[in-house]
């Protein structure tokens, strides 16, 4: 295994991870935003607020991604399993 494939792997499992997160974290970040625009113009300071809204925002965008996420990593899996006879 050289160290230029161990680069590739890497790289090809952070892409995979930034693929499969940015979805989640983009949402909640847009949720997180609003409420806290929310929150500035009413003055109102709790910070358990944003909590549940995001909880429910990730987990429906959960629900929503999963087919496009299963499919990401199963194609991730296959690729290193494919290397794998190529390793010697």
């Amino acid at each position: 295994m050289t160290d230029q494939l161990v680069l590739q792997i890497v790289r090809e499992a952070f892409y995979y991870v930034i693929i499969i997160s940015g979805p989640l974290l983009l949402a909640s970040l847009i949720i997180g935003l609003i409420i806290s625009i929310f929150q500035a113009a009413t003055t109102i300071s709790e910070q358990t607020l944003t909590f549940v809204p995001k909880l429910i925002t990730v987990f429906a965008v959960t629900i929503l991604m999963l087919p496009f996420m299963i499919s990401n990593l199963k194609t991730f899996t296959i690729e290193l399993i494919k290397m794998i006879p190529g390793l010697r």
